[in-house]
């Protein structure tokens, strides 16, 4: 039997960030046999218009309701000044997928200081500018990433993962997907404490485990 859980995000998803300290925790109790794989899900296109006000206002209000939903969240409203809202978030998730190209490892490092930049720093990563820097920041090769971050096969990745999520059912992020053999299960997301996920997961497999238990018992 094979286990993999998906979790499918978004570098500038608010619900992601809030995610963050949790699913981390998570990752790092989960059994070692369990494949992790991270889709990237493309909260929002490419855009050069100017966020709208009321996008402005709903992701605003979205963030004082994380804020108290996550006990120690906190976003940086200085970004509505400071910055040129766009409601793109693709720029960014290609730099992961750039970031990734130079090891896997820089998947999660990425995201981390995407989310460090938008939400901590009121910096802009629906620039590529401001992805060039981040990219440097986490010492990847400045110039390599430059020129993956617009490469057509970085985009083609993107559009492959967010089809992908999209097949799985997922609707919304952050989204677990846990797939054993070739059954799928949604994990209900807890932002908050790990462990209950954890434990949806462990009755899943202790379910499969006894299922096949009765196949073989019955051959």
């Amino acid at each position: 039997m094979t286990a993999t859980l998906i979790y499918v995000h978004d570098p500038m998803c608010s619900w992601c960030y809030g995610f963050s300290t949790t699913i981390r925790t998570m990752m790092n109790r989960l059994p070692a046999d369990i494949q992790v794989i991270r889709l990237l899900g493309g909260l929002a296109p490419d855009s050069s218009e100017p966020m709208p006000e009321s996008t402005r206002q709903m992701v605003q209000q979205n963030w004082h309701r994380i804020e108290q939903a996550i006990p120690g969240v906190q976003f940086n409203y200085d970004f509505w000044t400071d910055c040129e809202p766009r409601r793109a978030t693709y720029p960014a998730c290609r730099a992961v997928i750039a970031a990734r190209k130079q090891g896997d490892a820089n998947d999660v490092l990425m995201t981390e200081k995407i989310q460090q930049a938008y939400y901590k720093q009121a910096r802009n990563p629906s620039e590529n500018s401001v992805l060039i820097e981040l990219a440097a920041e986490i010492g990847l090769d400045e110039v390599v990433f430059s020129n993956d971050l617009v490469a057509d096969d970085t985009q083609q990745i993107l559009l492959q993962e967010i089809n992908v999520s999209r097949s799985l059912g997922v609707n919304s992020f952050p989204s677990l997907v846990f797939k054993t053999d070739e059954e799928y299960n949604l994990i209900n997301t807890n932002y908050t404490d790990a462990e209950p996920m954890l434990n949806q997961i462990r009755s899943i497999l202790d379910n499969l485990m006894l299922a096949n238990s009765v196949i073989d018992k019955s051959n």
